[in-house]
């Protein structure tokens, strides 16, 4: 039994300095609780849903997540935006994550965009990353982008939008200012 108690001597010699230790290590673990007290506080709020039976009409813009059951007649902008099965949005829809379950009628914007089979779309899909699941009905076009939400371009979104309709313009104004140049020629 010496001969045990010698093999644990050195072991609880070690665990009485250890001891100390543990105490400590109990402190660290109030510290590290209190570490994970403010922790929540920084965690993200549970994700806001709009009920089957509630209708918005107007934008609709968060940080965070959002679940969509009823129907929004306006634009949409959050982190994690889901459109229930029963759901209708008429409007464009701009999200980091984009699941769409039900009904779209407008542009939706993601870096990550998702059709499942229940999902029926009318509109243009710009995105990063695009995954459509078998059955889904989409009628628009895609286009791939490496910043679909636009936060890098939008002053160059709006200035390529009226380039287009500045030459546009050019043209037809071009090709009646030469018909006449010709005419004067041809005299």
């Amino acid at each position: 039994m010496f001969s045990k108690s010698k093999i644990n001597e050195p072991a609880p010699r070690t665990g009485d300095v250890q001891k100390p230790e543990t105490t400590q290590t109990p402190s660290s673990t109030v510290t590290n609780t209190d570490y994970k007290t403010s922790q929540p506080p920084k965690a993200k709020p549970p994700a806001s849903s709009l009920s089957a039976d509630l209708t918005i009409t107007g934008n609709l813009k968060t940080s965070g997540d959002i679940n969509i059951e009823g129907t929004v007649e306006g634009d949409i902008r959050a982190h994690l935006l889901t459109i229930g099965e029963g759901a209708t949005v008429r409007g464009e829809c701009i999200a980091d994550d984009v699941v769409v379950n039900g009904r779209i009628v407008g542009t939706v914007r993601g870096l990550k965009v998702r059709l499942t089979s229940s999902a029926r779309v009318e509109g243009d899909i710009i995105h990063k990353t695009i995954a459509i699941e078998s059955g889904a009905h989409f009628e628009g076009s895609v286009r791939r982008e490496d910043d679909p939400l636009g936060t890098s371009r939008p002053g160059g979104q709006s200035a390529q939008g009226s380039a287009p309709s500045a030459s546009q313009q050019s043209k037809p104004a071009a090709a009646p200012s030469a018909a006449p140049a010709a005419a004067g020629q041809n005299k």
